[in-house]
Order: structure tokens, then C-alpha cells, then sequence
């Protein structure tokens, strides 16, 4: 019960009580040691008074002197003689010349003594300091007593004993105010620092917190809550653009195919139902490598960094290996992974020989005279040249792509819908015919990927699947951009801890200013390229976080021309 009433009490209230507790208990032992030292101090200037008188007294026995009665200063002091029967030779005026005030048996005879006896022995209140000098008076031994009363220190004590009674509790009192207005201004600025964070937190916006102008904890306190609050806010502001990044990205692959859907759905019976399958395995796919790419960063902000073994698959790698199997994912350029056609009207496919021109390709039926098809479309009417898998085209019309017929006079690039005369439609088709005007988003031949390795194994360590992951996107935005050529190379480190991976290609490089946005997720620097072709722009994010996971580095740097992307990734402790 007492544990509740004590939390239901403010702070401010509990540190009051804590430090007026603690000033009473330190106010109440510091009295007590007062009136110690007190009553010590003035027993101590007694028991010197007398030591002085009895001192004197003994030297004047020691002269055979000694008067009758014995001069002796004040009121409080009474002075005896008295040899070793017990009798008194000699007195003060006021002192008893029958009874000594310490009995015979109390005294040792040798050495200085100090005692204490009741006051009616000598007449007086109270208790009687009594202290005891030997000498010698006409060769005998005799004791000088002197007595010497305590009243005066019994009331200096009880004197000093009733102040403090009195002036503690209006001390306490006082320091009980001054904690609490102290305590209260130290709170303050915490009480500001709170209406702050509610108002922040009611309006639902970014904001700061009042600052005290005071140096000290509450001050840093303030400093490092807003610190905190702006980097909330930049965590909110990436996280609702990379919301709208990813539901944009995210729409454009389903709008592409609603469209095409709506548009086949349009054309009835005139639709390329394989060319609309083909298109829309297409969007499909790149729907999934976009939703894989946003759950492996998911994966990636959950999980802290340097931690290789997360998944127990960190496990040695031999880099020049490595370099080779992911650049075999790219062929040469006489192998080219997008289709082209050469001077003369021949087509050349991925993995596939050549066509000669006036030759009919697939399984189709042989076209009527002076007709040439290639693919696998329906016939073909008298002297049409058609390159693809699209529907009948009319006469004297050149197309080429997989779309509906077109009418007459019309040049056609690409799958989509019948176009008007006179227009010439972009698709996405890459290949085109001689003569044909066409605007794609791939080159007609891919650049030639090279690898360049060390003369003996490189090992790192690492997972395995993430290196590839880093190396396959790294090259995939270099072939991407590249004129002519992407190199890979490996160059093992001597004695440092880092070894050395480049991916460079001819391409037209990235302003310096830019080569930290890159590595943004959906970052683009061409904003009006087609987003087919420039990616979702999560390559480098993917990139940085998996080598910053495993304990490397990535950065940026010229080629001339083109650019360099460097990974300075771990060496292997023991490649043994």
C-alpha cells in the first residue's frame, strides 16, 4: 500500500521527499556531533583549568610553601592538600578542611588523576570534576586535589541542545521549500520538453523540441531527442517515397497488361493471342523480380549488418571462378540475347544460326509466289516482306513485329494495335528490318563481356548466392549502358585485408555528383528513359546492402571513358 501512495506521488514531490529526508538525517547527526564536540571541548577547558591550579599548588608544596588558606582564583574551583593518611594539610578558604573530596582508597598516589563526584561532597549541584597532582611537601608525599564544577557545562550543553531542537524544524521547513522551488525549476525544462513531444505527436508532423538555453543534461537531453526526431522524419519521408516508388512501380506492369488485355479484347478475332501471351509472360516476369527485389531488401533492413552468417551459407569463394560463371550469362556479341537483323533482311536470334534472306523460318505453310515470311505467322499476301508472328498484313505494307494487320501505306515497329496510315508506331522490339525506321530500348547487339583474373585463386568469404546477386547486378546495369565492352577483373590483395573487384564498362559514366544518389533505392538518372529498359533502379540498393552485410565496400570511379564499380570485398582468413 505505502509502494502505491509513494508512485501515485509526481516526481518533482519524490525528489523533495528524498532530499529533505536526506538533509534531516544529515541536519540530525551533524547536531548530535555539535553537541559532542561541545561537551567534549568544554570538559576539556575544565579539566586544563584545574590541571593549571593543581599544577601551581604543587610547586609551592614542593617549596615547603604553601599558604593557609591557598590563594585560589574564582568562585569554582576548591583546593586540598592531603598527605598519604588521608588528612588535609591545607585548604582554599571555601573548602572543606575535614573531608578530602576523593577518598583515600580512590587515590593511586602516583600520576595524574581525573574523576568525577557528586556536588553534595563539596556543597555543590551537580556533578564535581576532581582531578589529583602528587608533589612533596617537607620530604613527604602529599596529593593536591582540585575540584572544579561541570554546571556551566551542563547548561552551555543544554543550551546548545535546546537550539537545535528548536531551530531544526523551521530549518527543515525551509530547505523544504527551497527543494521544492528548486527541484521545480530543474523540471522545467523537462515539462517543456514533454508539451513539446505532445504537440509533435498530436499534430502528426515533424517538429522540434525547445531547447533550454542552459549547458547541461536537459540542454544535451533536448539536443539528442531532436537529433532523433529529424532522423525519424527522414526515415518517414524514405519510407513514404520508397511507398510511392514501389506502388509506381508496381502499376506500370499491370497497367501494360490491362492494356493489352483491353486491346486484344478489342481486336476479337484479329488478335495475336501468342504475342499477347509472350507480352504478357513478360510483364509477369518482370513483375516478380520487382517484388522479389523489395523482399530482399525487406529482408535486408531487418537484419543487422556484418553478419555473413546469418543463414549458417557463408562459405569460402574463389572470385576469378565466380567472375567467369556469372559473365557466361551474358554471350558475345555474334550471340546476341536480343534478336537482330542484318544487312540484307537476315535475322539473327539468341543461340541461333542465321537466316538467309527469302526464307521461311518455322512450321508455317509455304507462302504464296513472290511472298517471304519469316516466323511463325499466318500467310502472307503477294510481295509483303513480314519479319515476326503478326497476322496477315495488306499489300505493299512492311511490319514487322507481332501486332494486328495495319493498313496500307504504314510502317509498323512493335506489338501493339492497329495503327492509322501514315503513323509509325515504337514498340519494344528491338529487331529491325533494312529500311525500317524503329525506336527500341536495346541495342542490336549486346556488348562483349570479358573477365579478368589473377594469376592464382582469390579467395573471399561469403554467401555464395548474394555474391552472385552483387555481381549479376553489376554487370546487368553494365551491359545496360555499355557502347562496346564490360570488363571484369580481380586483383587479390598483398597484405591488406580487402580484395579488389571491378566491373567497368565504356558506357557514358555517372556524374560525380550523382555517384551517391545511385546507390538509392528506385533511383534513376534519366528520369525520361523507358522504365523497361533503365530498371526499377533497386540493382545498386541490392548491391551496397549485400556487400555491406558481408562486411565490404562499394564505390564509384571513372573509367575514361565509362565507369569503374569497385567491391572491396574480405579476404579469407586461412584459404587452407
Amino acid at each position: 500500500m505505502s509502494r502505491l501512495r509513494w508512485s501515485a506521488l509526481g516526481l518533482r514531490a519524490r525528489l523533495m521527499v528524498l532530499g529533505v529526508a536526506g538533509l534531516s538525517v544529515g541536519l540530525a547527526l551533524g547536531g548530535v556531533v555539535l553537541l559532542v564536540a561541545l561537551g567534549w571541548t568544554l570538559q576539556r577547558t575544565v579539566d586544563e583549568e584545574a590541571f593549571r591550579t593543581a599544577d601551581a599548588v604543587a610547586r609551592l608544596a614542593g617549596e615547603d610553601a604553601l599558604p593557609d588558606p591557598l590563594p585560589v582564583a574564582g568562585g569554582q574551583l576548591r583546593v586540598q592538600v592531603v598527605d598519604s593518611a588521608g588528612r588535609i594539610r591545607a585548604a582554599s578558604i571555601d573548602a572543606d578542611r575535614l573531608v578530602p573530596m576523593v577518598r583515600p582508597d580512590q587515590l593511586t598516589g602516583t600520576g595524574r588523576q581525573r574523576t568525577v563526584v557528586p556536588g553534595q561532597r563539596l556543597g555543590w549541584e551537580g556533578p564535581v570534576r576532581v582531578v589529583a597532582v602528587p608533589a612533596r611537601s617537607a620530604g613527604e608525599p602529599v596529593t593536591v586535589l582540585v575540584g572544579r564544577s561541570t554546571v556551566d557545562v551542563r547548561h552551555a550543553t543544554q543550551a546548545a541542545r535546546t537550539v537545535l531542537l528548536v531551530a531544526f524544524p523551521l530549518l527543515v521547513g525551509l530547505l523544504a521549500v527551497v527543494a521544492w522551488r528548486v527541484v521545480g525549476a530543474t523540471l522545467r525544462p523537462v515539462e517543456a520538453l514533454r508539451s513539446g513531444a505532445a504537440e509533435i505527436t498530436g499534430r502528426d508532423a515533424a517538429g522540434r523540441l525547445p531547447v533550454p538555453a542552459s549547458q547541461d543534461e536537459i540542454h544535451r537531453l533536448a539536443v539528442t531527442l531532436n537529433d532523433m526526431l529529424d532522423r525519424v522524419a527522414a526515415a518517414r519521408a524514405r519510407q513514404r517515397s520508397f511507398l510511392a516508388d514501389a506502388a509506381h512501380e508496381l502499376r506500370s506492369p499491370l497497367t501494360n497488361m490491362r492494356t493489352e488485355l483491353e486491346v486484344a479484347q478489342r481486336l476479337g478475332d484479329r488478335t495475336d493471342w501468342p504475342a499477347v501471351a509472350a507480352d504478357l509472360l513478360t510483364d509477369t516476369e518482370r513483375l516478380g523480380r520487382l517484388v522479389d527485389d523489395l523482399l530482399l531488401l525487406a529482408r535486408l533492413d531487418e537484419q543487422p549488418a556484418q553478419q555473413v552468417d546469418h543463414l549458417g551459407a557463408a562459405e569460402p569463394v574463389e572470385l576469378g571462378a565466380l567472375l567467369t560463371e556469372v559473365a557466361a550469362r551474358w554471350p558475345g556479341p555474334t550471340s546476341a540475347a536480343v534478336p537482330a537483323l542484318l544487312p540484307g533482311g537476315s535475322v539473327v536470334a539468341a543461340a541461333e544460326p542465321a537466316v538467309p534472306p527469302q526464307a521461311a523460318l518455322a512450321a508455317d505453310p509455304p507462302s504464296p509466289p513472290e511472298s517471304t515470311a519469316v516466323g511463325s505467322g499466318p500467310a502472307v499476301s503477294p510481295g509483303v516482306t513480314a519479319v515476326g508472328s503478326g497476322p496477315a498484313v495488306s499489300p505493299g505494307v512492311t511490319a514487322v513485329g507481332s501486332g494486328p494487320a495495319v493498313s496500307p501505306g504504314v510502317t509498323a515497329v512493335g506489338s501493339g494495335p492497329a495503327v492509322s496510315p501514315g503513323v509509325t508506331a515504337v514498340g519494344s522490339e528491338p529487331a529491325v528490318s533494312p529500311g525500317v525506321t524503329a525506336v527500341g530500348s536495346e541495342p542490336a547487339v549486346s556488348p562483349q563481356v570479358t573477365v579478368v583474373t589473377a594469376a592464382g585463386p582469390v579467395w573471399t568469404v561469403g554467401v555464395p548466392d548474394e555474391l552472385r546477386r552483387v555481381l549479376g547486378n553489376l554487370v546487368d546495369n553494365a551491359v545496360r549502358h555499355a557502347r562496346t565492352r564490360v570488363v571484369l577483373a580481380v586483383e587479390p590483395t598483398v597484405d591488406g585485408a580487402y580484395h579488389l573487384v571491378t566491373v567497368t564498362d565504356d558506357g557514358p559514366g555517372i556524374p560525380v555528383a550523382d555517384r551517391e544518389r545511385v546507390f538509392r533505392r528506385f533511383a534513376r538518372l534519366d528520369e525520361g528513359r523507358a522504365r523497361d529498359a533503365g530498371g526499377a533502379g533497386l540493382g545498386l540498393a541490392i548491391v551496397r546492402e549485400l556487400v555491406r552485410r558481408g562486411g565490404g565496400t562499394v564505390d564509384l570511379d571513372d573509367a575514361h571513358p565509362g565507369l569503374t564499380v569497385r567491391l572491396h570485398l574480405p579476404v579469407l582468413p586461412d584459404p587452407d
